[in-house]
């Protein structure tokens, strides 16, 4: 993507600062490059005629950058100190590691706000060209904690729910962190998990297996198969998953999957 903005000035230099100030560069940026338009011409006995230099700079952005610099924008705009970016693209994956003293203002509510974040950066990443890039957003280790907390939360719940034959809600999460939960709930036997709602209350529910025999503590009989309870299923029981394969949320994508233009 290219852009360019065309200023005036006094003489070329300041017409180019003029240019790269709209463009939210610097004059030494690599990324620039510049056309003189008109040169400065001055007045004739410093009273009569004259005119400005006009100077055209180009910007050229990739994505890598593109996502990189609306980041920065909005810590800018945050008014956030002593805050440093780290990016590095791998084929089609763009990373950006966030680090400083106030990085809990960029995280948010377990994480919402970076989520959102990068999101965005992937809208701006992905103006760019037809090519998808996936676009991630870190401080420290603060994904891999969150993926390894999540992963405790659906083991817990699973046997909880394998013991039990009682299901668990759980809170609204992204695609991403939804597959996590289920992946976990997959490596226990007598447990399975299904995804309910809409957009941003899509949650994960986590329940007893309906196919396979499962007895708690006293010799319970199996969940919905007590003497007196109907055995028919409910309606908006999910199939269970005999192969025992992480449910496909998520898969190889961002936080919120493919964003097309």
């Amino acid at each position: 993507m290219i852009k360019e903005a065309i200023a005036t000035g006094a003489t070329v230099e300041e017409a180019k600062e003029n240019a790269c100030k709209e463009l939210g560069v610097e004059t030494y940026d690599d990324r620039i490059d510049f056309e003189i338009i008109e040169m400065q011409q001055k007045k004739m006995l410093g009273l009569f005629g004259g005119r400005p230099a006009k100077v055209r700079v180009i910007l050229k952005q990739d994505a890598c950058q593109a996502a990189e610099d609306f980041i920065r924008n909005i810590i800018n705009c945050m008014e956030l100190k002593d805050i440093t970016l780290s990016t590095k693209e791998e084929d089609n994956n763009i990373t950006i590691n966030i680090e400083g003293d106030d990085v809990g203002f960029i995280i948010g509510r377990r994480g919402e706000t970076m989520d959102a974040l990068q999101y965005l950066a992937t809208l701006a990443a992905n103006r760019i060209d037809s090519s998808y890039k996936r676009v991630v957003i870190n401080t420290g280790d603060y994904r891999e904690k969150r993926e390894k907390t999540l992963e405790s939360l659906g083991r817990r719940l699973a046997i909880k729910a394998a013991k039990t034959g009682r299901k668990s809600n759980l809170e609204p999460m992204n695609p991403y962190e939804r597959r996590i939960i289920h992946t976990a709930v997959q490596k226990v036997n007598g447990a399975t998990s299904w995804s309910e709602g809409e957009n941003m209350n899509r949650h994960v529910v986590i329940g007893p297996d309906g196919k396979r025999e499962n007895r708690g503590r006293g010799g319970r009989r199996p969940y919905n198969g007590g003497r007196g309870r109907s055995s028919k299923p409910k309606q908006n029981s999910p199939a269970p998953n005999p192969d025992r394969k992480p449910l496909n949320e998520g898969a190889g994508m961002g936080l919120y999957g493919r964003i097309d233009k």
